[in-house]
């Protein structure tokens, strides 16, 4: 039901952008529209794990500078099946973690210092299965895409305040409202794909630790972190906000209309739901000859 609800937002934030070339300019106005978006998406696909992880000072470490998470890492990616990811730490107190990559040969997960910290070695695993199970989704290139369809809408809609046809969108009444209404929409559109991801990487990821309460346990303590410790390449960068475990810009409480992520406690329900009374396996094994980070 998830990748169904997704490919709906999807088609929905596709018709949008191309709606709004074609109030600019008619047909050429939606065939503009779409060489701008087939552009900024190849653009994207190559080079957006650079950017997020240049923009928050992520820095790679391996098995010898972090050996307990990256054979965590290596552990997890065993447990799903899937190729091994890069590992970066971000110097920030406040934990949380978000994935990058365009697919799972391409891909990248990254932990704050602040994660390594204050949660321990179990949910630690269940955070990194949550970033592993996005990359396994694809979720990371679905996200990167819809963000570049939502900064072209706002383009396209800041271009017709000046430069469409006055006719086609209605006068400058109508040009105000396209400038308003486009972006907000897609921005809407964008946060409940967000959202819906999160609710399905929770259940690929509490399978590949093995222990949805794991997962419920950690999500209840970033939440509870991310409220009183800023992490301020996050907020230098809100765009990049809807990418990690949990909205590092001290997330909302309810499941809002604007909201990048889910409500934690409706998460967490979810996880419990699912963990019923399985049997409890533990979680790959890591090493203890060094700290973490």
């Amino acid at each position: 039901m998830g990748y169904v609800r997704t490919a709906m937002l999807m088609a929905a934030m596709t018709a949008l952008f191309l709606g709004v070339g074609a109030l600019i300019g008619g047909a050429n106005g939606a065939l503009i529209a779409l060489v701008i978006a087939v552009g900024m998406n190849l653009f994207s696909y190559w080079n957006s794990d650079k950017v997020v992880l240049r923009m928050h000072n992520a820095r790679q470490v391996d098995a010898r500078s972090a050996p307990d998470l990256v054979n965590l890492v290596a552990g997890l990616a065993q447990n799903a099946d899937m190729p091994m990811p890069k590992v970066f730490v971000i110097e920030t107190d406040q934990p949380n973690a978000f994935a990058t990559g365009r697919n799972p040969e391409n891909a990248a997960v990254a932990a704050t210092t602040g994660l390594l910290q204050r949660l321990s070695r179990e949910e630690i695993a269940a955070v990194m299965a949550h970033e592993l199970a996005h990359i396994k989704n694809r979720d990371t290139l679905i996200m990167t895409i819809t963000a570049s369809f939502a900064g072209a809408i706002s383009f396209l809609a800041n271009f017709a305040m000046f430069f469409g046809n006055r006719e086609r969108t209605g006068g400058i009444v109508g040009q105000l409202a396209l400038m308003i209404l486009a972006p907000m929409a897609a921005a809407l559109v964008q946060m409940a794909i967000s959202r819906s991801r999160e609710y399905e990487a929770d259940r690929i990821g509490a399978e590949i630790c093995r222990n949805p309460m794991w997962l419920a346990s950690a999500l209840r303590k970033i939440e509870a972190f991310a409220k009183g410790i800023d992490n301020h390449a996050a907020e230098r960068n809100p765009a990049t906000a809807h990418m990690f475990i949990i909205n590092p810009l001290h997330a909302f409480a309810h499941d809002k209309l604007f909201s990048t992520h889910p409500n934690t406690a409706n998460r967490i329900a979810a996880l419990e739901k699912m963990a019923g009374a399985p049997v409890q396996r533990p979680a790959p094994s890591v090493g203890r000859s060094g700290p973490w980070g």
